[in-house]
């Protein structure tokens, strides 16, 4: 892993102005992590913090992200370990195009020629050509395998697959075309709303406001934090296993607390720091 450019993208991701955390500078955020189960059919199956979900339908397996190059061949080696046959991924999802979320969909679609590919109008593309077009992380660190979108996605567009439905929400700003996703999963017995946040973080020398790093991103910005604000949240998941907290919340789970990944409490303050920071960030670069 290329730690520079992972200090790049957690610096505003852990609401710091430094490139990487101490916490986090000791770990490899694409050091393999054992897959568990969340819920009825939800599993998780990336990195120590690259995260990636994986769901078990009657008719085939979905993928929602891919997590970095290193990541996607562990998250193949984590279906296995289930018990599961990568090459039954029938549908491959993502976040958003950046390398450490974009780049392992090369290696799940290796071990699923069949795999339909379903991204968003603007970050399909990047994702087409490798990372290549990205209004800011340019450079051969940040590019990776392309993988050519079967199906372009709409805001609010349901896929389907046996007897599962994720809805598709365009959140952009950290990337235009960013992607949270919802769905219902049966946690505990009960059925509770799933969401997975793309990302709302600012990374350090995005512009905003007056000059912006791609036009329109400040308003992107402003209409994905009504958007999440909007969204049923019970079980909190994210694009980075941080995000939500994975780590103490696979603790609880492990001592038999199987409802500690509903948490719409901290869902809703993760959303209240990050809109917090945008608008600090917004104000320190138009005074």
């Amino acid at each position: 892993m290329k730690a520079t450019a992972y200090g790049i993208l957690s610096a505003a991701v852990l609401g710091t102005a430094a490139f990487v955390s101490p916490a986090l500078a000791a770990d490899k955020p694409d050091a393999p992590a054992a897959p568990f189960k969340i819920g009825e059919g939800l599993y998780y199956v990336g990195s120590v913090d690259y995260a990636s979900y994986l769901i078990a339908t009657r008719a085939g397996l979905i993928v929602l992200d891919g997590g970095s190059a290193e990541t996607g061949k562990q998250i193949v080696a984590n279906i296995r370990s289930l018990g599961f046959d990568p090459a039954k991924v029938k549908i491959l999802l993502n976040t958003h195009q950046h390398f450490d979320h974009a780049a392992g969909l090369a290696a799940l679609k290796a071990a699923a020629p069949a795999a339909k590919l379903y991204a968003s109008a603007a970050d399909g593309p990047i994702i087409a050509a490798g990372g290549r077009g990205d209004p800011f992380l340019k450079g051969e660190r940040f590019y990776y395998e392309p993988v050519r979108p079967a199906v372009i996605l709409k805001d609010k567009q349901k896929v389907t697959l046996g007897g599962w439905t994720l809805t598709a929400h365009v959140t952009g700003g950290h990337t235009q075309g960013c992607t949270t996703w919802t769905f219902p999963v049966t946690v505990a017995g009960k059925v509770r709303q799933a969401l997975v946040h793309c990302s709302s973080s600012v990374l350090p020398g995005y512009k905003l406001g007056k000059t912006e790093t791609y036009p329109g991103q400040t308003a992107d910005y402003e209409r994905s934090f009504a958007t999440w604000k909007s969204l049923p949240c019970e079980v909190f998941l994210g694009s980075h296993a941080m995000f939500f907290g994975l780590a103490n919340k696979k603790k609880a789970l492990e001592a038999g607390h199987l409802e500690a990944f509903v948490d719409p409490a901290g869902c809703k303050a993760f959303y209240g720091r990050q809109e917090a920071a945008f608008r600090a960030e917004l104000k320190r670069q138009n005074p």
